[in-house]
């Protein structure tokens, strides 16, 4: 797939940039996904980029986001993917050599994720139920569980694996899963709790 280069460069984004980047472009930051036709093994779902994230078009991409950290210890990747400065073509085609792809819930990026309306996230579930009857991966994990109630309306799930019957249209050959946010702000979760976490999707059957 076509990918748009780091806006910045691959420098550091500065104060002055972030603020930029808080704007309602819907699509802040491209996806990381297979060639049409080309199943994944595992979808990540995160809730919408942060202005680092947009400033450098990668997937939680800012420094101290333990996502990287916690895939790796997990063994979902063979090193630890540095996307501080943008993700770069060897990095993103390891992902999709492992079968991993990543998207968000909303592709508006905003400084905090308390910042989307409910209205937002409704609208996110419904199109990520349209974006995995498309690529049909063999299980998909949503990094929120706060965003994930709000997105299909369960205010009372709990984090691990769901039924898919609980969300109208989810095809039920496709494992749905719900993964703590790993943003360092997350004061209930290690990098060791988060990986035992990635561990358990991707060894589940």
């Amino acid at each position: 797939m076509q990918r748009r280069p780091s806006p910045l460069g691959g420098r550091k984004p500065t104060k002055a940039d972030l603020l930029e980047f808080a704007n309602d472009d819907p699509d802040a930051i491209d996806d990381v996904l297979p060639a049409p036709g080309v199943q994944l093994r595992l979808l990540i779902v995160g809730i919408n980029p942060g202005l680092w994230t947009a400033a450098v078009n990668a997937p939680f991409a800012r420094p101290g986001n333990r996502f990287w950290p916690s895939l790796h210890l997990a063994g979902l990747t063979d090193h630890v993917v540095d996307a501080s400065l943008g993700l770069d073509d060897a990095d993103f085609d390891h992902l999709l050599a492992r079968g991993i792809g990543i998207t968000n819930l909303v592709g508006r990026a905003t400084a905090r994720a308390d910042e989307l309306s409910r209205q937002e996230l409704l609208d996110s579930g419904v199109r990520i139920v349209e974006r995995v009857r498309e690529l049909r991966p063999e299980r998909v994990a949503i990094a929120g569980i706060t965003a994930f109630r709000s997105a299909f309306a369960l205010p009372k799930a709990k984090l691990g694996r769901q039924d898919p019957a609980s969300v109208a249209g989810w095809p039920t050959d496709v494992q749905l899963w719900v993964v703590p946010q790993p943003s360092g702000l997350n004061a209930h979760e290690s990098i060791h709790t988060l990986a035992e976490r990635w561990r358990a999707v991707w060894d589940a059957r």
